[in-house]
């Protein structure tokens, strides 16, 4: 059924099926993993890699050979921890204990956990984690190091909510919900930094603007929060603080209530506002990376995101429904992301134009969120000015030339047309006087002249009556 599915839509969209073909026949891989020469515990990661994230799996494993285990392994490790943590099945008193003495299991040889839910989709990455430990021990120390220091990080964090019966009943603040972020996303960002700047595939300065890092993990996790919010709803979660929302409505339930749909809308303006005030950091983060296949895997989550975030922008379907953008806006956006930064900051300025024109004078947020796009495009202005100052003194040098060029034969054609109407005035009167008579060869034969004159005189006299004086 959802074979034909597909094909129906295809049909009628005819510019998304030509991107997914685009993307399958011509996108040339800058690495490609060799199978071949990897052994099972290792094959059998990236497997469960596959398992548990089709669209990170497939840009995880284009990576160059320096980074591809040690990323792959930090994912693995990570996702084995936000599943315990978001195993709803689990007590508090077996999560919390789990979550904070994870990084010790990842030195247990043949550790593995088979007590997750039987519906929680990411059980089977814990039954084998030992091919996850097996494979940690051979990576260097100075990536082992990292992914150590992150797990006990992001494990604390991850326990510290659970504990917090209060986050039961959901997110309170925004301090709350940025910290929140910080804990599953924004540490994700700052232990791939450091990965990068180890391996020499990134700037080594991004390490003192961590920010920027955080940034990265800050606008895909709020987003994803922001687009989730119903499925949340439907787990009993709640990520939206109440700070935010009980601006517009009293209860939680109450933003999924048709009645409630306008506010709702308006709630989530406010949270896509919050998640635009990243997107210029993470911009600024991408130009610090310095090797193609690391772009790559960097900047395809970030233009997802900038899509997806227009995509929720003023759209109920988030409130009763889950929605995610299509296979072919995805398999374009991969092919945009896999160039380089300007083609990058093109997408950027894509949507957030898009959020612009989007954009309702209903909405309580309406003059902030169009600041917030203006500064995006201000931001990829300073980046790759539109008008480049040399070219532009290049052209202002043509024109001029080309102008002064432009202003002599002007000048000749205006003193052509000047002469060229004397001439006809001038010759349309002296044909006028001759054909009333005038003879112009006197002009030019003086006996002619001469004989002329004789004429006149005799033609004179002889017109001249003498007068008598009688006497009176």
């Amino acid at each position: 059924m959802g074979g034909l599915k597909d094909v129906l839509y295809f049909m009628f969209h005819p510019n998304q099926l030509r991107s997914v073909i685009q993307w399958k026949l011509w996108h040339e891989p800058v690495h490609r993993r060799d199978p071949s020469k990897e052994p099972p515990t290792l094959r059998s990661c990236f497997e469960m890699l596959n398992l548990t994230s089709r669209s990170f799996a497939a840009v995880i494993q284009e990576l160059q050979p320096e980074m591809l285990v040690p990323i792959a392994l930090f994912y693995l490790v990570l996702r084995g921890l936000d599943t315990i943590e978001d195993d709803m099945t689990l007590p508090a008193t077996t999560k919390e204990p789990m979550l904070r003495e994870f990084s010790k299991y990842l030195k247990m040889d043949g550790w593995t956990f088979n007590g997750s839910g039987p519906n929680e989709k990411d059980r089977e990455l814990l039954v084998h984690f030992d091919d996850v430990i097996a494979e940690l021990k051979k990576i260097d120390k100075k990536y082992y190091d990292v992914i150590e220091d992150i797990t006990i990080k992001m494990g604390n964090g991850m326990a510290d909510y659970a504990l917090n019966a209060e986050f039961q009943e959901g997110v309170k603040t925004i301090p709350e919900y940025e910290e929140y972020c910080h804990y599953v996303a924004g540490l994700v960002g700052e232990g791939l930094t450091r990965i990068f700047v180890n391996g020499g595939t990134a700037n080594p300065a991004l390490l003192d603007r961590m920010e920027l890092s955080e940034s990265m993990g800050q606008f895909l996790q709020k987003t994803n929060i922001i687009r989730d919010v119903h499925e949340d709803f439907l787990d009993k979660r709640r990520f939206w603080p109440k700070d935010v929302w009980s601006k517009y409505v009293d209860n939680w339930d109450d933003l999924f209530d048709p009645k409630y749909r306008t506010q709702a809308v308006h709630c989530s303006s406010e949270l896509v506002l919050n998640a635009l005030k990243h997107a210029d950091e993470c911009l600024f983060y991408m130009a610090g990376i310095k090797e193609q296949s690391v772009f790559n895997f960097v900047a395809i989550p970030q233009t997802m995101a900038i899509a997806t975030l227009e995509l929720v922008f003023q759209n109920p379907k988030i409130f009763y429904s889950h929605i995610k953008i299509t296979k072919g806006d995805a398999c374009h956006l991969m092919m945009q992301s896999t160039q380089n930064l300007r083609v990058v900051c093109d997408v950027f300025k894509t949507y957030a134009r898009r959020i612009a024109r989007k954009n309702d004078p209903r909405d309580p947020h309406f003059l902030e969120i169009s600041i917030a796009c203006g500064k995006i495009e201000q931001f990829i202005e300073s980046l790759f000015p539109s008008q480049d100052p040399k070219k532009l003194q290049a052209v202002q040098d043509a024109e001029g030339h080309e102008g002064a060029q432009n202003d002599f034969w002007e000048a000749l054609i205006l003193v052509g047309c000047v002469v060229f109407v004397l001439l006809f005035v001038s010759g349309l009167m002296l044909g006028l006087a001759w054909y009333f008579g005038a003879r112009f060869d006197v002009m030019f034969d003086k006996e002619a002249a001469s004989s002329l004159k004789a004429a006149a005189k005799e033609a004179a006299k002889a017109t001249v009556t003498p007068l008598t004086h009688e006497e009176l």
